[in-house]
C-alpha cells in the first residue's frame, strides 16, 4: 500500500508511476483503493487497461473485503493497494475505521508511506516516528519521498533510516506528468486528461530511475498470503438487460457493483445520455450513476430525445436505480454553476442547484421507511455522499444518519420501481439490493431470450 500522512501528498501519481512500472515489466498488478473515492480507480484503469477495485471497510465487514481483494488478484501477480486522506484518518475524522491503517491492518498489508521533505528534513522524521508509534502495529515498511529531487533524497535517505528504522525506496521528483488538475470533486477524470497514459507511463520510467523497483516489488511479495476467496453468492445466467448510462457525463460506478449485478442475472447494455438517442433496445431496468451532469448539463438537455426515453422508461415503470448525478438528471431542470437552467428528463419534480460546497458529505447510514425497489422498510444500509450540488426535491423514502455525529435527515425518492437520491450505494455491503433490482427487471422485461 502507498499510504500518506495526508490528503494532497502526491499518492495517485506514485501509485500510477508504480504500476506503469510493473507493467513496463511485464508483470500483472491489480489496483485497488481504499474507500469509495471512484476517480482514483479511473486513473488505475487507465494505466493497466484492467478494472481497479474499490476496498472499503465501512461498506462491508473485514471477510468480504479479504475475499474481494483475493478474488480480484492474478495468481501470478500483486495487489497495489492506494491508502485514502491520512494514514490513520476514517470514518468521520475522528476515528481510524475504514482508512488506510485500517484496511492494511485487516489485509496485512505492507506500507510505503509517501512524503514531501519540502520545507522539513529532520522534522520529518520526529513526524514519521509518531506514525510509527501510533497504533501497535502500524505497518509501515518503508518511505518514499515525492516532489524530491534524487540528489535531496539520498542527502535525507541515510537519516531518515537511521532515525526510523524504515527502508528508503527512493523519490518521485516533481514533474509536470505528476501534476494531476483537480476541480470541485477531486481530480479531474482520467479521460479528460489529454496524453494521460503517455504521462503516467513516462513517471513510471522516471521512477525505475529514482527509485528501487525491485525492492518494492520485494516488500509486496512479503505480504503473507491472502485465504482464498469464497463464493459471496450463488451466479446466475442472464436474466434481464439493465441499461447503464456511461460516458463523460456519467461515469462514477463501482466495478464490483457492475460485476456483481453481471454475475446474479443481469447483462449490461452501456449507453451515452450525451450522445445516444435511445435506450438500449431490449432493456428492462436502467441504472444512471454518478458523475458530472452538471459540467455537461447543456449538451444533456439537447439531447432531447434521450431525455423522453428515460422519462417515458422511469413513468412506464422500468426499475430504476439513480445516484448523484443520475439524480440530478432525472429532475426537471438542472443548474450549472453559472446560474443558466437547462430542462432534464423530467420524471422528478426537483431542480437541481450548485451551493458552492460540500453538502452533507461523507459516509451515512441509510434507513428505510417502506418497502421499495433495492429495501425492506426497516433496513439499514451504509452509504457515502460527494457533493457540491443539491436538489428542490431530495424525497423522503429513507433517513440518513451520520456514524459519527448522529445528525439525521430525510433522503431519497423511492418506491416499487425506483431508487433516486444523492447517496451512492456498494452494493456488496447488501447483495440482496442488487438481487431486487435484477429480479425487478426481469418481471418487467421478462426473461431475455
Amino acid at each position: 500500500m502507498f499510504a500518506a500522512p495526508s490528503s494532497g501528498s502526491g499518492k495517485t501519481a506514485v501509485t500510477c508511476a508504480f504500476l506503469a512500472a510493473l507493467a513496463e515489466k511485464g508483470l500483472s498488478p491489480r489496483a485497488f483503493k481504499c474507500g469509495p473515492d471512484y476517480i482514483d480507480p479511473m486513473f488505475h484503469r487507465k494505466v493497466l487497461g484492467v478494472p481497479s477495485y474499490n476496498l472499503d471497510l465501512f461498506f462491508s465487514p473485514p471477510g468480504v473485503v479479504l475475499s474481494l481483494l483475493s478474488r480480484h488478484m492474478p495468481e501470478d501477480g500483486f495487489a497495489v493497494l492506494e491508502g485514502v486522506m491520512g494514514f490513520y484518518d476514517g470514518v468521520g475524522g475522528v476515528t481510524d475505521r475504514a482508512g488506510s491503517w485500517h484496511l492494511a491492518h485487516v489485509t496485512d498489508t505492507p506500507v510505503v508511506l509517501v512524503v514531501q521533505p519540502k520545507g522539513q528534513s529532520l522534522t520529518l522524521a520526529a513526524q514519521i516516528k509518531g506514525l510509527q508509534a501510533f497504533r501497535e502495529q502500524s505497518h509501515l515498511a518503508g518511505l518514499l519521498l515525492n516532489r524530491c529531487s534524487d540528489r535531496l533524497c539520498r542527502t535525507l535517505a541515510p537519516m531518515l533510516e537511521r532515525e526510523t528504522g524504515l527502508k528508503v525506496f527512493g523519490c518521485l521528483p516533481e514533474t509536470d506528468a505528476a501534476c494531476f488538475e483537480s476541480r470541485h470533486l477531486g481530480l479531474v477524470t482520467a479521460e479528460e486528461i489529454d496524453g494521460l497514459r503517455e504521462k503516467i507511463f513516462s513517471l513510471g520510467r522516471t521512477l525505475e530511475e529514482t527509485a528501487d523497483i525491485d525492492g518494492l516489488i520485494a516488500l509486496a511479495a512479503s505480504a503473507p498470503k491472502l485465504p482464498p476467496s469464497a463464493p459471496l453468492i450463488p451466479l446466475s445466467p442472464p436474466r434481464a438487460k439493465i441499461a447503464v448510462a456511461r460516458d463523460r457525463a456519467f461515469c462514477f460506478y463501482y466495478e464490483d457493483n457492475l460485476e456483481l449485478l453481471r454475475e446474479i442475472g443481469a447483462e449490461l447494455a452501456f449507453f451515452s445520455p450525451l450522445e445516444d438517442v435511445e435506450l438500449p433496445s431490449g432493456a428492462s431496468g436502467l441504472y444512471l450513476g454518478g458523475g458530472y451532469p452538471e459540467l455537461w448539463a447543456a449538451a444533456l438537455s439537447k439531447n432531447v430525445s434521450m431525455r423522453r426515453a428515460v422519462c417515458r422508461a422511469v413513468a412506464a415503470g422500468m426499475p430504476t436505480v439513480a445516484e448523484c448525478g443520475g439524480f440530478l438528471y432525472l429532475q426537471r431542470e438542472l443548474e450549472n454553476e453559472r446560474g443558466e437552467r437547462f430542462p432534464m428528463c423530467g420524471a422528478l419534480p426537483g431542480r437541481g442547484f450548485p451551493t458552492g460546497g460540500l453538502r452533507r458529505f461523507g459516509y451515512t447510514e441509510l434507513t428505510a421507511r417502506e418497502d421499495s425497489l433495492l429495501f425492506c422498510r426497516g433496513q439499514r444500509i451504509p452509504a457515502h455522499e460527494f457533493h457540491y450540488w443539491d436538489c428542490t426535491e431530495n424525497g423522503a423514502g429513507l433517513t440518513a444518519q451520520k456514524p459519527s455525529s448522529g445528525r439525521e435527515w430525510s433522503c431519497c425518492i423511492t418506491g416499487e420501481t425506483l431508487y433516486a437520491g444523492f447517496p451512492h450505494l456498494y452494493f456488496y455491503a447488501c447483495p440482496e439490493m442488487a438481487q431486487r433490482f435484477v429480479r425487478a427487471a426481469e418481471k418487467f422485461g421478462g426473461i431475455i431470450k
